[in-house]
């Protein structure tokens, strides 16, 4: 396994738990617990925006810019569900 492997695994990984934790926020039984679940939440999305940047660094993870018609599209879409 080399380090792109390994990044992306752990980027994988840390998207699951954020997804977990976002899950334990919206279902907390007390205040307390809905804290602690956000807490967890948010250092796992800065960890995740942490590997994210240092994979686009490296030229392992590259978003693509979207096209202006679809983005058009998509806005038109939700205005008018609304």
């Amino acid at each position: 396994m080399n380090d792109q492997n390994l990044m992306e695994n752990l980027l994988l990984v840390e998207k699951g738990v954020c997804d977990l934790y976002l899950h334990g926020t919206i279902e907390a039984s007390t205040p307390d617990v809905q804290q602690s679940f956000k807490t967890a939440l948010n250092e796992s999305l800065g960890m995740q925006g942490r590997i994210y940047s240092e994979m686009s660094s490296k030229g392992w993870y590259t978003a693509d810019n979207a096209e202006q018609t679809k983005l058009q599209q998509v806005r038109q879409k939700f205005q008018t569900a609304g």
